[in-house]
């Protein structure tokens, strides 16, 4: 998986065409000039190198609110070893994440997650678990995508654009990180700039070892990490020893590992294990599953992480019962086919973001854009700064549409602005409780 642009990219082992295309998105002014940029430059790469750049253009779609159309372009399947059995109903049960996880954290002094990096449902659980595991006494937080060069963010109380990599711009990472500053976490960076994985691995260990129990030896602690960092046994990263791995036998603690890019929604849906779990265990939010008989929780590799986490579509349970996994409208080329990604979205965005009814949803249009297009739509909460990571954002690829923001209720500042930054229109709006 690449490495954040603004950490460890640059410096690993990738092809001429690659850096080039890492060192021309650096020099890029915003998140939506990098998303022109690599609708322009993802299709002219080499072949090897274009799975890397689908990624790119993933990340960056998710950082503008274009979750759905993520999701669609860089699909992961759900790799199931041949001998290996899929959980039925009969000896599994569903149960909600938060709660077994919270469960399980109890009488642990690491707890780890992980993400996919483009798909930002899966910061949905960091979220709902930072209140849960602060009461439980956990009082640091690591986020991958933290840099050490913010010493005002705790102070400050929220992250801004240059707190930490591109993959922080996407407005629920931003909340994670005020969230748990909020709550009274400690929160730390730990990523480093490397030339192989294994460096990598074992510089993000020292930073969190050194950084936390170094200082503090009674802490607890709580990391948000990408993909295979949080395993503790190697496998999943080849033959490097992962993060978490090396993080246990720093401190003598044995964390709790907990994934959720194991088993992952794709668009479009195509019957993989992913889909027979949902269809199995229908759920509204993040859900393990518990042996009916010991009440474990699933671990299809437990030599690695100890959980199993399934989010459920991002379309709603209806739609898999329907036969498809999200709102079949999207049209978009990609370059998988050798052609120009189109810039038609689907402005139907996932179910998740109400979180629970947290959030309100609140309806905009290409109005705010004044027949600039495309432009991306910023709210902001009221008392942070202009340059504060989103609330929630939404870019508009074409005139004349609508879609919605999710929003807690309050006051927010919306903002339109284009591709250089320019500022379109911008006001202050209500978002009323139910």
């Amino acid at each position: 998986m690449a490495a954040p642009l603004a950490s460890s990219a640059l410096a690993q082992d990738f092809s001429p065409a690659a850096i080039e295309m890492f060192h021309a998105l650096r020099q890029q002014p915003n998140d939506l000039a990098r998303y022109v940029f690599l609708v322009k430059t993802v299709q002219e790469l080499p072949a090897a190198d274009r799975p890397l750049g689908m990624q790119m253009f993933a990340s960056v779609e998710n950082e503008l609110g274009l979750y759905n159309e993520a999701l669609r372009d860089f699909p992961l399947k759900s790799h199931v070893a041949v001998d290996m059995t899929i959980p039925t109903a009969t000896q599994w049960k569903a149960a909600d994440a938060v709660d077994v996880i919270a469960r399980q954290a109890a009488d642990r002094r690491i707890a780890l997650i992980n993400e996919a990096h483009h798909d930002a449902h899966t910061r949905q659980l960091t979220l709902a678990l930072l209140p849960r595991l602060r009461a439980l006494g956990f009082d640091h937080f690591a986020a991958e995508a933290l840099l050490d060069k913010d010493a005002s963010l705790m102070s400050r109380g929220y992250p801004i654009t240059t707190s930490g990599s591109e993959y922080l711009h996407e407005p629920s990472y931003g909340e994670i990180v005020r969230t748990a500053i909020k709550l009274g976490f400690k929160v730390v960076s730990y990523d480093v700039g490397s030339r192989t994985s294994q460096e990598r691995e074992t510089g993000q260990a020292r930073n969190l070892y050194r950084k936390v129990f170094a200082r503090t030896p009674d802490a607890r602690l709580f990391v948000h990490a990408g993909y295979a960092h949080i395993d503790k046994a190697r496998g999943r990263l080849g033959n490097a020893a992962p993060m978490a791995m090396q993080l246990q036998q720093l401190t003598g603690i044995e964390p709790l590992s907990i994934d959720q890019t194991q088993f992952r929604e794709q668009i479009p849906g195509e019957p993989d294990a992913y889909t027979k779990l949902v269809r199995s265990f229908p759920a509204r939010g993040p859900f393990v599953l518990l042996d009916r008989a010991t009440g474990k929780p699933w671990s299809a590799h437990p030599e690695q992480y100890d959980i199993n986490v399934l989010l459920p579509p991002a379309a709603g349970q209806r739609a898999v019962e329907s036969g498809y996994t999200q709102p079949s409208t999207i049209v978009h080329d990609t370059v998988r086919n050798q052609s120009m990604l189109a810039h038609s979205v689907n402005t139907q965005r996932p179910e998740w973001l109400t979180l629970h009814d947290e959030r309100r949803p609140y309806t905009i249009s290409t109005t705010l854009c004044r027949v600039t297009s495309p432009c991306v739509v910023d709210a902001h909460y009221l008392d942070e700064g202009e340059n504060a990571i989103a609330a929630d954002r939404y870019a508009f690829m074409q005139g004349d549409t609508t879609s919605k923001l999710y929003l807690r209720p309050g006051r927010y500042r919306l903002r339109a602005w284009d591709i250089r930054g320019k500022t379109l229109s911008e006001q202050v709006i209500t978002v009323n409780p139910r």
